[in-house]
């Protein structure tokens, strides 16, 4: 998800999309201990995509 995306979504669904990403990440670290995955940097990018959804959040908190 490009930030561009973030930054027109509002909040509840910047929050709604933390969640998901945060239940995937969980999935895919599970799996991936059990057998590796085919692509493993997807670890890596849904990580960074809930760094980028909580980066925008915090910067709307202090830009009100």
């Amino acid at each position: 998800m490009k930030t561009r995306e973030i930054k027109e979504l509002n909040n509840q669904e910047i929050l709604e999309r933390m969640d998901a990403q945060r239940e995937q990440l969980v999935r895919l670290k599970l799996n991936h201990a059990i057998s590796p995955l085919d692509n493993p940097l997807q670890i890596k990018e849904v990580r960074r995509t809930i760094a980028r959804l909580a980066t925008e959040l915090r910067q709307r908190e202090f830009n009100q």
